[in-house]
């Protein structure tokens, strides 16, 4: 039976350095202890728990089976202790450090439009923000080093909660001359026979814009083949006249007015939109700053977009193309 009582936090922590760094001067020193006091603490650990955690005799060092199953369970007993001090810091005010994921085309728009404000209201919090796709961000929120996401909804990720906090239309961008700018309105049949310039993998937009035209990218008859991470670089391609690209509103209105009136049309009803939420896990305790978080993101997007129309629909990030 294993004593667990005699089992410190001190030597978990150890232990988890050894594993993140898979070296034990490196995790020494970012202990700050002696590389001989650390590997003390952890054969008193191994021999607390009755097994080996990892394989020495290996460059860099491997975990074992039974270390690995051990390792993350004192991860998970380090993040709820961490979590404990963070719930007696913050007290009746939101306070402390708050990790923030946000997918890569959101972050150029949305961030703009409440850090200020959230800076200012709650000057104890100290937001870490990371770009992170999707995917990446779902995994990071199960693994506990996230305390939320800002994404495009919904994901209905088993174990994950989500808030939607605004919508934004999605708009056709064309190339100066196009026939369809001629249209007040442009159809999904149109925009599926074109040559369109669309997000590169991963994004969750780019599904989102197939899903809708019911396509796979079409070659370009130029022969370029390219797909992009950055809406300005689509932007620049339809100017030259290359293909055409659709556009989330809040891009759209960083666009000279000249621009948005002679080369943005909207798409036919029902309005296509894109959900943009926060997304925490179940288990979540820091509800005050999540929650003023959740109010300043809304009040941002409330006072730059539009309500959203009610024959609007909600495009699914993570839907493969519609065949």
């Amino acid at each position: 039976m294993v004593d667990l009582g005699q089992i410190t936090l001190t030597q978990m922590r150890y232990a988890v350095a050894v594993e993140t760094t898979r070296n034990f001067r490196e995790a020494a020193a970012r202990c700050h202890v002696s590389q001989s006091g650390l590997s003390m603490q952890l054969r008193k650990l191994e021999d607390l728990l009755g097994i080996v955690l990892f394989d020495r005799g290996k460059k860099p060092l491997l975990v074992t089976s039974d270390g690995a199953t051990a390792l993350a369970q004192m991860r998970a007993v380090l993040r709820e202790t961490e979590r404990l001090g963070q719930v007696v810091a913050e007290g009746e005010e939101p306070a402390g450090p708050f990790r923030l994921g946000v997918i890569p085309t959101l972050s150029p728009t949305v961030l703009p439009l409440f850090l200020g404000r959230f800076a200012a209201a709650h000057p104890r919090v100290e937001l870490v923000i990371e770009e992170l796709k999707t995917e990446e961000v779902i995994a990071r929120l199960r693994a506990d080093t996230l305390d939320a996401g800002l994404v495009a909804t919904p994901l209905r990720a088993l174990g994950l909660r989500e808030e939607t906090l605004g919508r934004e239309r999605m708009l056709a961008y064309l190339p100066p001359g196009d026939p369809l700018l001629r249209k007040k309105v442009v159809t999904q049949a149109a925009l599926s026979v074109r040559d369109l310039w669309i997000m590169s993998e991963g994004h969750c937009f780019r599904s989102q814009v197939l899903s809708y035209c019911g396509t796979e990218p079409r070659p370009h008859p130029s022969r370029i083949h390219f797909e992009s991470g950055s809406f300005q670089t689509l932007v620049r391609l339809v100017d030259e006249g290359l293909g055409a690209t659709v556009l989330p509103e809040l891009v759209v209105d960083g666009l000279p007015a000249t621009r948005r009136r002679r080369q943005v049309r909207p798409l036919v009803a029902p309005t296509p939109v894109r959900e943009i939420g926060l997304v925490t896990a179940r288990s979540h305790l820091r509800r005050r700053v999540t929650d003023a978080l959740m109010a300043a993101i809304r009040h941002g997007l409330d006072q730059a977009l539009p309500p959203a129309a009610r024959s609007a629909v909600v495009l699914d990030p993570l839907a493969p193309p519609a065949e």
